[in-house]
């Protein structure tokens, strides 16, 4: 990319008429308003089962009744450990009542790692569910020394989708050192001291990052940068008071818990959860309770869509449809917008900007950059700043490559107990993403992809994402990922891992072929391995670690 027009001004105007943050300057305080005004409003679907604002604020009562009784106060951590249940949502606001910081945990995770988490945190605490408990967390809790451990029950999706169990915790478990049962502690009378009011500055949730370069950290996401990117939320997608909520990402991750819970909490938006996700649960859920919003991985999404069977009347009343943390070629958005009926908008966040960052308002689409054929992942969300920035810090110019800056007030201050990695990650007030981009004269910005990923091909930069974008408009694609492996003449060259859509058949060397006739002769895949899936994380992020590393 050459540089031929001054840098881009890259900042959101901001479509509220009240100042930033000033109706909720904290999270807790925008719970403690909805169940004021909405308290006998279902907030939660348990697949059909509703539950209220109030009966979700007692059992945070009791949750938060029993920690207290623990000898745990403001400032302690409390880990999350469970699926997208209310169990979760009610341990979550049990944090807030007494002064605690939330650690969301990945359920996926294995002991070791969820030995990790509690050990970086500080945890003191853990609430879970039964079947986590007897196969992670069992001997964890007790090496870790944790004064409490809450164990709940849960619904879960069985058989062909007609039935929903019932997991209760047995009660041998209430035998547990420092152990007790959620049910057991929701029959007690709540008995809660009133903790110091909450900061927008202080410390909500610490939120881990997927550790897809290294060690997980823990992002320090504050109440109020959880207040402020629920605005964002709700200004991006324009959903009316009332309007249901698909909860297709797990809560546990900054998306989940910003765009399904916060956005929720803030607009009294009825989620609908299952648990966990399953293509067919999830479609149940939608033609049970026809939600107007949901926000995915775009693998999830694809998911969603291979499970349809009658295409747009599945999602009658889906109106907004947005997708992030991995890229999506225009082809899957046109394929996923004939199934939907609504069009799948770019959003992009981390844990360290408390989601979202940059969006593509609900009222446009995102344009497609003609050298490279990648979908826009939007401008800056209100009240947000970007800039693209060159290896010598300076701002680069339309059209060319540079690392991604963020700042505004859903950017954390730093990482827990990090300050060499905070202050590696911040510069001058804006978080360096890690990610490779570059913004257009009018603004829209496109991501390229992660500096760590690009390929020196013989001395050619080539970046993964490209490539991936040129391969998904092969008709046999589903998922594509794009590494760079060694090469003795070469340096490193490019090799691509695909699956197939159900039923389609293509050979690596028909993929190579159909490649080397849409791009660049350094750009495409020497190589194409076809597999049956991907790796992942829980959020749905392709590893391409894991697939650099067979």
């Amino acid at each position: 990319m050459t540089a031929d027009t001054p840098a881009p001004e890259l900042r959101a105007a901001q479509p509220f008429d009240e100042p930033l943050g000033s109706r909720f300057p904290t999270a807790v305080a925008m719970w403690d308003a909805a169940v004021a005004e909405y308290g006998d409003v279902p907030f939660l679907y348990d697949f059909a089962q509703p539950l209220t604002f109030r009966e979700l604020d007692e059992r945070a009562a009791a949750l938060a009744g029993a920690l207290s009784r623990a000898g745990l106060g403001p400032g302690d951590r409390i880990a999350l450990f469970a699926q997208n249940d209310p169990l979760f949502v009610a341990g979550l606001i049990a944090a807030w009542k007494i002064g605690g910081i939330a650690v969301p945990v990945n359920p996926m995770n294995t002991a070791r790692e969820l030995a990790y988490h509690l050990s970086d945190s500080g945890a003191r605490a853990l609430i879970t569910l039964p079947g986590l408990f007897a196969e992670v967390a069992r001997d964890v809790v007790v090496s870790a020394g944790l004064a409490l451990t809450i164990v709940g029950g849960h619904r879960e999706w069985r058989g062909d989708g007609t039935e929903v169990a019932e997991v209760a915790a047995p009660a041998e478990l209430a035998a547990e050192p420092r152990c007790v049962l959620a049910e057991d502690v929701f029959a007690d009378p709540p008995s809660v001291p009133a903790p110091p009011q909450a900061r927008p500055d202080d410390v909500a949730l610490l939120t881990y990052t997927s550790g897809t370069t290294g060690k997980p950290k823990g992002a320090c996401n504050t109440h109020g940068n959880l207040a402020f990117d629920a605005e964002v939320f709700e200004a991006l997608t324009g959903l009316r008071p009332g309007q249901p909520i698909l909860g297709v990402a797990p809560l546990f991750h900054i998306t989940g818990m910003v765009a399904h819970l916060m956005l929720g909490i803030r607009g009294a938006h009825p989620i609908a959860l299952t648990h966990r996700f399953h293509p067919k649960a999830m479609l149940q859920a939608a033609r049970a309770h026809r939600p107007v919003f949901t926000i995915g991985a775009i693998t999830a999404l694809m998911a969603l869509a291979d499970a349809s069977e009658n295409g747009p009347e599945d999602f009658a009343g889906l109106d907004v449809v947005y997708t992030g943390g991995a890229p999506v070629a225009p082809a899957l958005a046109d394929r996923l917008e004939g199934v939907f009926g609504a069009y799948v908008h770019n959003i992009f966040g981390m844990s360290e900007t408390t989601s979202a960052a940059i969006g593509v308002p609900r009222d446009a689409r995102a344009p497609v950059d003609p050298a490279s054929g990648a979908l826009s992942i939007g401008r800056p969300v209100y009240g947000t700043r970007v800039r693209v920035v060159g290896e010598d810090g300076r701002d680069c110019a339309a059209g060319e490559y540079g690392e991604l800056l963020c700042a505004g007030p859903q950017v954390v201050p730093g990482y827990w107990e990090r300050p060499e990695a905070t202050q590696e990650a911040f510069d001058d007030g804006f978080l360096r993403t890690g990610d490779v981009g570059f913004a257009d004269a009018d603004g829209w910005i496109f991501l390229v992809d992660r500096k760590k990923d690009m390929i020196n091909a013989a001395g050619y930069k080539v970046w993964p994402r490209e490539v991936e974008d040129v391969i998904y408009g092969h008709p046999a694609i589903s998922e594509a990922a794009v590494v760079g492996v060694a090469d003795e003449y070469r340096g490193e060259t490019v090799k691509a891992y695909v699956t197939l859509k159900e039923g389609a058949q293509a050979s690596g060397e028909e993929i190579v072929d159909y490649c080397r006739a849409n791009m660049a002769a350094y750009k495409y895949p020497r190589s194409v391995e076809v597999l049956e899936q991907l790796p992942k994380t829980a959020t749905g992020k392709i590893l391409r670690r894991e697939l650099r590393s067979r």
